[in-house]
């Protein structure tokens, strides 16, 4: 399926988060601010989080007075992760074009993310339900605490599956099984189905982002709109090279890699030995396995033209290249 074609049944109401996300640009007092809002808002990926809310929401009462909101909120907070993801690895590209720290310096991308972050709360409160207000803030301080270990924990040589695995339900899955929950609970579904959306989000969260930690690998620059092998060059071990490590106990090259901070020839080489190797074929495997997870999930739900989406929207994460 093409994304198009599985955002088919909530088309009219994705296009009126696109207009909630523009009007929220435009609505600020300062004129400044609107410059700043538009620049990381709009045009920005492809509104996953916000199609899961929206499909999640679509097997009992749809009440998208509620779910716009809320599919809003989820994506405005995303983009202030990645605004405060850049000012801690000091990243200076973001989807291709200058990153906001690199444009307007440490002070003002932080606080335009505190801003994204009180915004995105705001949207929440606008369904005036208490339970996803609640949910969203546990998400919150999930999702923080996940960015937390990660970058405690980066320039670790030693870190294994079980700390990555713990560190992406935090960071990416948090969001993706808030999003899938919110939009069960708004439609007011019974407590299982909701048990089983959050079930189908997390795992789908989990998949994507080993594809993202895949494709700094082995992704176009182009595509990605980010250097090649940027989370290495970082610290943060991701899924491929603790599985190349793995297979290679006794002359580690990743331990060469991280001792030697900032030597880009040395991790190229790296990146190099690694795409050559079975990991990059194990870890699409390891994705394929929680995509089938999230479909099993929501195997009892009513066969409809959102489940078909939704388990098309799992292929569609295993094949993307960016």
């Amino acid at each position: 399926m093409t994304i198009a074609s599985i955002y088919e049944p909530i088309q009219d109401d994705l296009i009126r988060v696109e207009e909630s996300i523009k009007a929220f640009c435009h609505a600020n007092d300062y004129p400044w601010m609107a410059d700043f809002m538009a620049y990381i808002l709009e045009d920005g990926g492809k509104r996953i989080r916000p199609a899961v809310v929206l499909l999640s929401g679509k097997f009992h009462h749809y009440d998208p007075e509620k779910l716009i909101p809320m599919g809003t909120a989820v994506e405005v907070f995303h983009n202030a992760t990645l605004v405060h993801d850049d000012s801690v690895d000091k990243s200076s590209v973001r989807r291709g074009k200058p990153s906001a720290v690199s444009l307007w310096g440490d002070s003002v991308a932080l606080l335009l993310g505190d801003y994204l972050f009180a915004s995105s709360a705001d949207f929440v409160c606008a369904t005036g339900n208490m339970e996803v207000t609640r949910l969203f803030a546990q998400t919150i301080m999930k999702i923080c605490s996940g960015q937390l270990k990660e970058l405690m924990g980066a320039y670790n040589w030693r870190r294994g599956r079980t700390e990555y695995f713990q560190e992406i339900d935090s960071k990416t899955a948090a969001l993706f099984a808030t999003s899938a929950q919110s939009g069960a609970i708004l439609s007011e579904a019974p407590r299982a189905e909701v048990e089983a959306l959050k079930g189908y989000g997390h795992a789908l969260g989990m998949a994507f982002q080993i594809i993202d930690d895949i494709l700094d690998f082995i992704g176009d620059e182009k595509d990605l709109g980010k250097p090649v092998g940027s989370d290495l060059l970082q610290g943060t071990v991701t899924l491929p090279a603790i599985l190349f490590s793995e297979k290679h106990p006794e002359d580690n090259p990743l331990q060469r890699v991280l001792e030697n901070r900032g030597d880009h020839a040395q991790v190229q080489r790296f990146i190099d030995r690694l795409r050559d190797s079975p990991v990059i074929q194990e870890c699409y495997d390891i994705a394929a396995g929680f995509t089938a997870q999230a479909c099993r999930a929501i195997e009892a739900l009513p066969d409809n033209a959102s489940h078909h989406s939704l388990v098309g929207l799992t292929d569609y994460i295993l094949e993307r290249r960016k």
